[in-house]
């Protein structure tokens, strides 16, 4: 699936219902953290697909990249279904792996 199509069908989900799975809360928890559902809501209305995952044993599933509060970058993975986008986890992503833009990944 390209990733225009998987931006879409991500949004679609969204519109339905947002749901967070327990290992996304403890992520987002995290004191290092504290990743609001705001935020992970302006990633998935905001954002752009850095990667996509259509062989994941979730089901098909999509790491998204975008700006939260005082635009800290964020990233969010997440599974779009029939009736609800399932939020698998969020992070702040590192500089030591990703590149200045928070979007590829830095190769060993």
């Amino acid at each position: 699936m390209a990733t225009a199509e998987t931006l879409n069908r991500v949004r679609r989900a969204a519109a339905q219902r947002f749901l967070f799975l327990p290992h996304a809360v403890r992520q987002m928890a995290r004191p290092e953290r504290m990743i609001t559902p705001g935020e992970v809501h302006s990633v998935i209305l905001h954002g752009d697909v850095i990667a996509d995952y259509p062989e994941d044993q979730r089901g098909h599933s999509c790491l998204m990249h975008g700006r939260g509060n005082g635009g800290r970058h964020i990233h969010v993975v997440c599974s779009p279904k029939d009736e609800y986008l399932a939020i698998i986890t969020a992070y702040l992503p590192s500089e030591v792996e990703w590149t200045e833009d928070f979007r590829t990944r830095k190769t060993k």
